[in-house]
């Protein structure tokens, strides 16, 4: 099994993304070369040891639709990807980009209450937490109950800037 990946340049620092040819199975704050053993440890749970391949342009229609997000062109994503991860993780990610529209805030509460288990909200931010797909699937727009920004994988600068550019 092959995986292929590219990097680019972005407002909120250097993204990798990457594709199994088929669909964008991840996209990460970051250069590939500094988060190569958390990819190598992910990998291997959903792909069985694949090869990681750094291949330019496989991957060049998320970089403009992600280009044109940071100029304020683009709202939504249309190319295809896919989650990997347990059914939990799926359905709070698959809540998280089906429910928050662009400029948009709700809770960690909001999301539990979303896929019909109010009670999951430290669950909610565990998966949250671990969403492959930084920027398309909006975690950035999940705030705490009291309104405050919490935990970002990312980190606190980016998802800042990701709802200070939202708001514009």
């Amino acid at each position: 099994m092959e995986l292929y990946y590219d990097e680019m340049e972005s407002p909120v620092g250097p993204l990798t993304i990457i594709s199994d040819s088929e669909h964008i199975v991840r996209i990460e704050y970051g250069l590939f070369n500094q988060m190569k053993a958390k990819m190598q440890k992910w990998s291997e749970r959903y792909f069985n040891n694949p090869k990681f391949i750094h291949k330019p342009g496989i991957v060049d229609h998320v970089k403009t639709e992600l280009q044109d997000y940071f100029k304020g062109k683009r709202r939504d994503f249309s190319f295809d990807f896919t989650f990997h991860g347990t059914p939990f993780q799926h359905k709070v990610w698959q809540a998280l980009y089906d429910t928050i529209l662009y400029g948009e805030t709700k809770t960690y509460k909001d999301i539990a209450d979303t896929i019909g288990n109010p009670k999951a909200v430290r669950a909610v931010g565990g998966a949250v937490n671990k969403n492959p797909f930084s920027i398309v699937v909006p975690c950035h727009r999940v705030i705490g109950a009291n309104g405050k920004m919490v935990g970002y994988n990312g980190g606190l600068d980016k998802k800042e800037y990701l709802l200070a550019h939202e708001a514009k």
